[in-house]
């Protein structure tokens, strides 16, 4: 996908601007409430005309202020699913998953019911009531619907915020995998830095109604160590789980964790704090911590909260972080090896 966007819009005291060309297929729109991410989502889908600018999607125009084109919203093959799922509550799953389709010229239909129901895990519900389902299962119908519009851009609103973080973990992977599947160019929006390290792979930070930079999502978690009083949430991708006693070890690269994990023993994406990593000069002869293992300094970031420590784990990356004191104890220069000792129960899983 490419997307180029030049536009302005005022809207009372609140002004929104942004000029940026971006070329992808997961794009993530971050930024606080009030940053213009909604403004942005609205603009592109014609829900609100701009002041001045164009937008361009793959070459076609949707809005040119000077040219006088603004195409109504049913014509720019864009889609949204929104925080809410806005089902329609006369009608079954089925009938609402239908809806985007039926809309669709036939020519442009390129999903069908069957593949979409399948691989969003909402067979079973086709012909249950859209009232008789849970806050996950609905968002899943709200993605399933919009999927069936084979649109040429997918706008996630904030589509996980009314969402506990249970609901949350069960519904990002059926966000990625069916994104992927379908390869549906896609601008999640939200505020959560955790969703767009998941989800996208460029991301258009806002602040204040204006585009502060395209960047990455890793960029972005990097420049708020300290900031945060949960620390830097490291993302390992773990393995081929086997039982080692009353835990799971798991494959991470040349290592093995053991993990005390309560859901399916599964392979996947976890999370672990930067705050839940000991570090010890020398090995030490016994402690509680069920992980210890080699890594060797990389980097150290510097933050008003403490120190970052960047570590390779044979050929795999941590950060842990550490106050200044015990940085200077633990005499910590780039190229030392020092031992990571990881509670069990320290890893909770994403995905």
């Amino acid at each position: 996908m490419q997307l180029d966007v030049n536009l302005d819009k005022k809207l009372g005291d609140f002004s929104f601007t942004a000029q940026f060309s971006v070329t992808g297929q997961r794009i993530g729109v971050f930024g606080p409430s009030g940053s213009g991410k909604s403004t942005l989502g609205n603009l592109l889908t014609g829900f609100l005309s701009a002041d001045n600018g164009r937008i361009e999607l793959d070459g076609h125009c949707l809005f040119d202020s000077r040219r006088r084109t603004n195409l109504s919203p049913d014509k720019r093959r864009v889609a949204v699913v929104f925080q809410h799922a806005h089902l329609f509550p006369h009608l079954d799953v089925r009938r609402n998953l239908l809806y985007g389709q039926r809309r669709t010229p036939t020519k442009r239909r390129t999903l069908d019911l069957d593949a979409v129901a399948a691989a969003l895990e909402i067979t079973p519900l086709l012909e249950r009531s859209v009232n008789q389902l849970s806050g996950g299962e609905k968002q899943r119908v709200a993605l399933g619907r919009a999927l069936l519009a084979c649109p040429d851009l997918l706008i996630l609103d904030e589509p996980l915020s009314a969402l506990d973080r249970r609901l949350k973990e069960q519904i990002i992977p059926f966000l990625d995998r069916s994104l992927r599947r379908f390869e549906i160019p896609y601008l999640y929006v939200s505020h959560s830095l955790a969703e767009m390290r998941l989800l996208t792979d460029q991301v258009l930070h806002f602040g204040g109604g204006r585009l502060q930079v395209l960047t990455d999502a890793e960029s972005l978690a990097l420049e708020r160590l300290g900031q945060d009083r949960d620390g830097y949430i490291n993302h390992l991708q773990l393995s081929d789980p086997r039982e080692v006693g009353s835990l799971l070890g798991y494959r991470w690269g040349r290592n093995e964790l053991l993990l005390k994990v309560q859901e399916k023993p599964e392979s996947g994406y976890f999370a672990l704090s930067s705050k839940d990593i000991l570090l010890f000069r020398k090995h030490p002869q016994a402690l509680s911590a069920r992980n210890l293992i080699p890594g060797t300094v990389t980097e150290l970031m510097t933050h008003r909260g403490g120190v970052a420590v960047k570590l390779d784990c044979q050929g795999e990356n941590l950060i842990a972080e550490v106050v200044r004191e015990a940085a200077a104890e633990l005499e910590l220069t780039a190229g030392r090896t020092i031992y990571l000792a990881i509670k069990a129960s320290a890893f909770r899983r994403l995905m």
